[in-house]
Order: C-alpha cells, then sequence, then structure tokens
C-alpha cells in the first residue's frame, strides 16, 4: 500500500475541493484504498492517474446526494475548514483554489460542471480523461468546465495573492474585535464586507449574510462581547491562508473564521460553527 500512500496528499486534495467537506473526502478515500488493495496493479500502468480517475469517480457519485442534504440545510452552508499551523514567514502565496470563498462559489455548480472544473482548472486532466470519469464526451466535457470558469469567474470574490499582506489585515481585525475598537475594527472591513456563517441549525449564527462593514463590525463586537471566560483565539492555516480559531474553555474549537483579503481590506469572513464540521479539529 505504500504506492497509495506516495499520492495521498493528490487525492485528497481531489476530493475536498469536488465535494467541499473533509469527511467525505475521508470516505472517498477509504473506498478508494480499498478498490486499491483489490485491483490487479501489474495492469496498472500509472499508479497516480489511475488512481485519480477513481477517487473522482466515487466522488461525483457521492456529489448527488451531498447535493440533495446541503438543499435542506438549515441555514447557509460553508465547507469544512481545514486546520494547519500557520505557515513560515517566507510564504509568499496562498493556494486560492482550496479557499472557502472560493469552495463556497464551486455550489453553485453542477457535479458535473464542479467535476470538470476541478479536474481539468485545478489539476490539468485533459478533457478527454475527464469524459470517462463523469459519463460524458471530451466535448461536453470541455463545455461544462468552459460554464463553470465563467460562474466562478462571475462570482468568485478578489484575493490579494500575498500571504503577508492577508496575515496583516487578519491580526489587525483580530486586534480590533479583541479591544472593541468599533471605528479600527470598520475600518479593516472593505464598505461592502459580506459575512457568512454556518451553524448548521445547531448553535447560534446568522442564518442570511451579513452585508456591510458597520453592520459586520457591530455584529462582530457583538459576539466578542458573549465570549465567557476561559475563550481565545489563535491564528491558524484555514484553508491555505492565514485564518482565526476561537476556542473555548476547555480548548475545544468553537468557530473557524476565514478571511478574503483585497486591496488591504476584509472583502468577505466565512465564520463555520456547526458542531459536526469541527468534530475532525483536535487543538
Amino acid at each position: 500500500m505504500e504506492e497509495f500512500e506516495v499520492h495521498r496528499g493528490h487525492l485528497w486534495g481531489v476530493a475536498y475541493r469536488i465535494l467541499g467537506t473533509v469527511t467525505d473526502a475521508d470516505d472517498a478515500m477509504q473506498e478508494a484504498w480499498l478498490r486499491w488493495r483489490q485491483a490487479d496493479r501489474e495492469k496498472v500502468d500509472d499508479a497516480r492517474a489511475y488512481l485519480t480517475t477513481v477517487v473522482s469517480r466515487l466522488c461525483y457519485d457521492a456529489m448527488t446526494s451531498a447535493r440533495s442534504r446541503r438543499e435542506s440545510y438549515v441555514g447557509q452552508w460553508l465547507p469544512e475548514p481545514v486546520v494547519d499551523e500557520l505557515g513560515p514567514e517566507d510564504r509568499v502565496t496562498m493556494d486560492e483554489s482550496v479557499g472557502l470563498a472560493l469552495l463556497a462559489v464551486l455550489e453553485r455548480l453542477t457535479p458535473a460542471e464542479r467535476t470538470s472544473f476541478v479536474l481539468h482548472d485545478v489539476f490539468a486532466l485533459p478533457f478527454d480523461e475527464i469524459a470517462g470519469i463523469i459519463g460524458r464526451s471530451a466535448d461536453a466535457v470541455r463545455q461544462l468546465a468552459s460554464r463553470a470558469r465563467r460562474r466562478v469567474q462571475q462570482y468568485a470574490p478578489r484575493r490579494a495573492p500575498d500571504r503577508a499582506a492577508h496575515l496583516k489585515v487578519v491580526e489587525a481585525f483580530a486586534a480590533a474585535a479583541s479591544a472593541g475598537d468599533l471605528p479600527a475594527l470598520v475600518a479593516v472591513l472593505d464598505p461592502d464586507v459580506v459575512w457568512r456563517a454556518d451553524g448548521g441549525g445547531v448553535v447560534a449564527a446568522a442564518r442570511v449574510p451579513v452585508l456591510g462593514a458597520d453592520r459586520v463590525a457591530r455584529l462582530v463586537l457583538g459576539l466578542v462581547e458573549r465570549w465567557y471566560d476561559g475563550m481565545s483565539t489563535r491564528f491558524h492555516e484555514v484553508n491555505g491562508a492565514p485564518g482565526v480559531l476561537v476556542l473555548d474553555g476547555r480548548g475545544t474549537v468553537d468557530s473557524v473564521l476565514a478571511f478574503t483579503v483585497a486591496d488591504g481590506r476584509i472583502t468577505e469572513v466565512d465564520l463555520v460553527r456547526n458542531p459536526e464540521k469541527l468534530r475532525h479539529l483536535a487543538m
């Protein structure tokens, strides 16, 4: 199984971008591993290509049931966040393809559009290979990817690719929120900032987007005022960019905040509070 492990990171990245949840991506990986165990590997010329096809088919099939679950979801649906230790200072750019804001945009696509876009535009798979995965012709896949690309370009947020600038803005946001400084908080937010929150109907969270710097700033300060003793924040890498984790008094992750930054201000904040989407995070 060593060969499978060599490609695990790539395969999980494919699964997560198509499905948008850590849990579903893990399930797809487990099923792919079982199929790899049963495969006649003497007939496999390229293990990476073979496994990418297996994982992609599993994810494409899973998207139908996932879509029905999300249509009945309470409040706003956001992807499960991927959290790592804050990256090294010399890391210059960020991985935009895994950002929460972009993954939320991908929710607007059909399963065929999303799979075609992710495999071609993110992982550079040829159209004829994708055709075999989703059961369409290569020309049809080309059209699906093109349509998906247009929608992504239409709805994807502006985002500064510079990691240091992004971190500086997030730090300013956290400092202003902790100090209860409304003017400073408004100053770091874009006038048209969008706040999205996912509580899943389980915990308190805004069920519709909150728009505008003043409204978002007052919402943030209201949340901070309701913190109880022992709650704390930490800077972490959240889906490829600096973000913030809120921990309760026991050190359990209460919330994850991901930020989109452009022109020195925060344009979008994605807050994940649904405990089901934070179970995989153990600090």
